[in-house]
């Protein structure tokens, strides 16, 4: 063969593999782009709840103070709070503009999900598959609509995946590479601190991939660095860790929790998707070549779940389903491989195809009442009404008027929260308990005072206004009761209820 023709033949193959780059990276975008359509559609509707409230609250306030802060409580939530605290500068602290950041980490999470299937299985139309099912999934449509770190979280373990899978594919000796997958494992750590059960997870593909000696050395100093770097957040995370104390009061850690709550959200689609992950697993079986990435996804649901567990019961409360939610892309991934493996055993293109159909059908129609649910006015924390409790207190508070809030219940369920987050709502009241207001505090929420020794606060209010969960043990009432108020009109709300009390002038 002539040297002309082996440059042809040379060329000919960059152009090919050029165009199949470009189509990849096309197809990743446009998958990313849709996901991110799907979490950022209807997201403002919702009512922010209590742990959005940490977010803004803790956001929304000087910088000095938020370090202050950070070095009390929420350390784990600091990478994601200081973000936030210069968005909000930008945009504002309505419910769309602060959800809006972790609807585009979805995106950028499903564009992940893509490449890291297409680099695992090597086909293209499985990856989409993959990502399309990521952007569904009830936990990431829920997770993309929500002021946490979760969604980011969520971005950075698909992309280190990603970039671990490459590095052992490519049998890459360099040891900078490495060192970078090291460095980005430690600040994933400092986005969400659950992101280093990824380490033992990369240790089993490791086992199942079989890369050179050289390789395993390699990723064994890359999980050094990070563990390293990911020290004084770890460090801060166990110094802190009475903030998640409250876990121990909540009945998270059950089965159905895992099964049902932590990826999937409904029964019907939980049922579909571990029928479908479970065709995977039997797949497997039946080839051998897709044993090795199959071991690397499984992994990836059960190291992080069963440590959690285990530290959860045996350590300290650990557990709580949206924790989980770094496991997402593994799910879609493995849920996708069940649709290939079902429609395999159909004879004949059509009849694969209408299966793979069927399988698509089938996942929307039980992901969608969970998605329109989730976009509901008072879908979060089992019927939040902040926002539209802010809004009835302004429409029929007056200027002058004093506000009273339950602080009867937990710290992210008080009413008080309306003020925090809507405080334009109540211009012109007096907020007679407050003592100290969050923004000034080196912690979350505000200091406040007991209402029964409020008596000289509220002598020159005629109208006092409160704000209370529905069926709480609150003895607010009858101390207004026994100051000389009385019990006007009670508005409900959702769960909050806003009671008017007055009192005849001296």
């Amino acid at each position: 063969m002539s040297g002309t023709a082996l440059i042809g033949q040379s060329e000919a193959a960059f152009a090919t593999a050029s165009t199949r780059r470009g189509r990849n990276t096309r197809s990743a975008a446009l998958v990313g782009l849709g996901a991110a359509a799907i979490s950022m559609t209807g997201s403002g509707i919702p009512s922010y709840w209590g742990d959005e409230a940490a977010s803004v609250i803790s956001a929304d306030r000087p910088l000095p103070t938020l370090l202050a802060e950070l070095g009390t409580v929420d350390a784990v939530h600091g990478a994601y709070y200081l973000f936030l605290h210069y968005w909000i500068a930008l945009v504002g602290t309505s419910e769309f503009a602060v959800r809006l950041p972790s609807a585009i980490a979805i995106g950028l999470g499903a564009a992940g999900v893509v490449v890291l299937a297409r680099r695992l299985s090597g086909s293209g139309r499985f990856a989409v598959a993959s990502g399309l099912i990521f952007a569904i999934l009830p936990l990431v449509t829920r997770m993309g609509s929500e002021a946490r770190s979760y969604a980011f979280g969520i971005a950075a373990a698909v992309w280190l995946a990603a970039a671990f899978v490459r590095l052992v594919r490519s049998r890459e000796t360099r040891i900078w590479p490495w060192m970078l997958l090291g460095a980005g494992g430690a600040a994933s750590t400092y986005v969400f601190l659950y992101l280093v059960l990824l380490i033992p997870v990369f240790g089993v593909g490791m086992l199942a991939l079989r890369p050179a000696r050289a390789i395993v050395m390699r990723w064994l100093a890359s999980a050094g660095v990070a563990i390293v770097l990911a020290a004084p957040v770890m460090i801060a995370a166990v110094s802190q860790r009475q903030q998640v104390e409250f876990l121990a009061r909540r009945d998270y850690a059950t089965v159905e929790s895992v099964l049902v709550t932590q990826w999937f959200g409904s029964g019907w689609f939980a049922v579909l998707a571990w029928a479908l992950i479970a065709a995977a697993v039997a797949g497997a079986v039946m080839r051998r070549e897709s044993r090795p990435r199959l071991a690397f996804l499984l992994a990836w649901l059960v190291i992080p779940t069963a440590a959690v567990m285990a530290a959860n019961f045996a350590i300290t409360p650990l557990y709580n389903p949206r924790y989980l939610s770094f496991c997402t892309p593994a799910v879609a991934i493995l849920m996708a491989e069940g649709v290939r493996v079902l429609a395999g055993l159909a004879r004949g293109r059509s009849a694969r195809r209408l299966v793979a159909t069927a399988a698509a059908v089938a996942l929307v129609v039980t992901a969608l009442p969970g998605y329109v649910e989730q976009r509901s006015p008072f879908s979060r924390d089992e019927g939040s009404d902040l926002r539209e409790a802010a809004a009835i207190v302004a429409e029929h508070a007056s200027p002058g008027d004093a506000i009273v809030f339950d602080e009867s219940v937990r710290p992210s369920r008080k009413p008080r929260l309306a003020i925090d987050l809507y405080p334009e709502q109540f211009a012109g009241l007096h907020d007679v308990a407050l003592v100290t207001p969050a923004r000034e505090r080196d912690t979350i929420w505000a200091e406040v005072a007991p209402l029964r020794g409020l008596g000289v606060d509220l002598r020159d209010h005629q109208t006092v206004w409160a704000l209370q969960l529905a069926g709480s043990s609150s003895t607010d009432m009858s101390t207004l009761e026994t100051l000389g108020f009385r019990l006007v009109q009670a508005i409900p709300v959702n769960r909050t209820v806003l009671y008017e009390f007055t009192r005849e002038a001296p």
